[in-house]
């Protein structure tokens, strides 16, 4: 069996949890009542604002990159054996390009990797897509000045690198050895243009993109104009996808495609929504009260040292930030006294996962790689943020 499902073993193991839980857990109390109506008030806004806009345009892209795309292509570009250049500018790049959360990225991920991406460029792709979004580094400079907003640039390029080639590295054999599900392939064997392809799949990014382009609060006159003619963009963009699927794709291949972006939307809503409902209820909404007190967190990382950027890398890779929101929270941190060195570890590990996030990964790599990939993402965040603070 993969080590990615679940066993009867296992399986019965979170029946328990659950049955403790809701057995030992003082749901009459105040503070707890509170934390759940927090967990469900967190899920509702992400329903609200994720879902439609974020989520279901990712789940027809993973299905399109599924279906659509030449496996070989991938392969070249991203695969065990593309030169390591290649393969590495093209997943920071992808990443940077596309802007997205550590939520909406998951199903772009899977669908890389399950059409032959190699396991270091997939994992720099996962990593990228939520921490290098234009957006937020261009407000991050805007609010916490140059040198914090460089310090959050330079640091997520490399990470994005380094990890993906650490868990290259780390899992070497196993990912040369690894074999793929040639149902992903059936549709995609058309000997189709390559830029048709990328036409379909660019249309569907850009409609990604469009629909959550995020104002820049004044910081680009340029960027907020495209903001307030967002949905024009995407439809215009829409009208493009209709026509190059109409057009190219047979009909076997646009069912397939639909039934791809199903698989992913089955596989990856409810670890989302569970671990979504998990993290309100501990952490609470931004500015929200969870089961853990507000002040707890805020007084663990204050000043600089190796515990508190430890402890904000941790508590940054199990909250859940959507685009953007990494910002004004670190912002009200440090206005309640948090460190620069535990800021910077909170940027380069929060927008990157989350308790949801690696609910997800867990079920695609297994709970060996998904561990290894958390724990490089939150040591060299707390490593990052430590020689940061001792710098400045």
């Amino acid at each position: 069996m993969s080590e990615s499902k679940l066993g009867p073993n296992s399986l019965l193991l979170v029946m328990a949890g659950v049955f403790l839980a809701a057995y030992f857990i003082p749901w009459e109390s105040g503070v707890v009542s509170g934390a759940l109506v927090e967990g469900f008030a967190m899920l509702g806004d992400y329903a609200r604002e994720h879902v439609l806009l974020c989520l279901i345009p990712a789940f027809f892209i993973a299905g399109a990159i599924a279906v659509f795309l030449n496996q070989r292509s991938v392969i070249r570009y991203l695969g065990p054996s593309a030169p390591r250049p290649v393969a590495y500018g093209v997943a920071a790049v992808s990443g940077a390009i596309l802007a997205v959360c550590s939520c909406t990225v998951l199903p772009l991920f899977k669908g890389i990797y399950k059409k032959g991406a190699g396991l270091g460029p997939a994992i720099s792709f996962l990593y990228s897509g939520p921490a290098i979004s234009v957006l937020a580094v261009v407000f991050s400079f805007q609010v916490f000045g140059p040198r914090l907003g460089t310090a959050r640039l330079v640091g997520a390029v490399a990470f994005s690198v380094v990890i993906g080639l650490a868990m290259a590295l780390i899992y070497r054999k196993e990912d040369s050895q690894r074999t793929i599900d040639e149902r992903m392939f059936k549709a995609g064997t058309s000997e189709r243009p390559l830029w048709q392809t990328a036409l379909t799949l660019g249309s569907m990014i850009a409609i990604l993109v469009f629909l959550n382009w995020a104002s820049s609060r004044g910081v680009s006159a340029i960027w907020d104009v495209i903001h307030q003619y967002r949905f024009w963009i995407a439809g215009f963009f829409g009208v493009i996808l209709a026509l190059t699927i109409w057009r190219w794709y047979a009909p076997y291949e646009r069912e397939s495609w639909v039934l791809s972006s199903r698989d992913f939307a089955l596989q990856i809503l409810p670890l989302l929504f569970g671990g979504v409902l998990i993290a309100g209820f501990l952490l609470g909404r931004p500015g929200h009260q969870g089961l853990i007190p507000n002040e707890w967190v805020s007084a663990l990382v204050g000043g600089n040292s190796l515990w508190a950027n430890l402890f904000a890398s941790v508590a940054g890779a199990f909250m859940y930030f959507a685009t953007l929101t990494e910002v004004p929270i670190v912002q009200g941190l440090l206005g309640s006294g948090m460190g620069q060195g535990p800021a910077l570890a909170l940027l380069l590990a929060g927008p990157s996962l989350s308790l949801p996030s690696m609910l997800v990964i867990l079920g695609e790599l297994g709970w060996k790689k998904t561990v290894t990939y958390v724990i490089l993402v939150i040591s060299l965040s707390t490593l990052a943020g430590w020689a940061y603070g001792n710098f400045f």
